[in-house]
């Protein structure tokens, strides 16, 4: 499983560590990713994904998962959020008629 949040994308970062002595020694920045499961209201149902900390905090302040899946481009999601995406399109389309 790749260290990436599903959402936005954030992975590992590199860098380096810098002692005292001013050596430097190359490390990775892991991204605080957290399991967990949010509600689609389009949908009736919870999502389980792999999201950054960060990203949990955006969801939240946009509304729900719905309102940030449709407030974000196509550009910007990996396939299998874009496919949720849809979903959540669909379903929302059929509660409106």
């Amino acid at each position: 499983m790749s260290r990436r949040c599903q959402l936005t994308g954030r992975g590992v970062q590199a860098g380096n560590n810098v002692s005292h002595a001013h050596n430097k020694t190359r490390r990775r920045f892991l991204p605080n990713l957290q399991k967990t499961s949010l509600f689609s209201d389009a949908l009736g149902q919870s999502v389980t994904l792999r999201l950054s900390v960060r990203a949990i905090r955006t969801v939240e302040r946009k509304g729900g998962l719905d309102a940030f899946l449709l407030d974000t481009k196509d550009e910007e999601l990996t396939p299998e959020i874009l496919r949720l995406k849809k979903r959540v399109k669909k379903a929302r389309t059929r509660v409106a008629a």
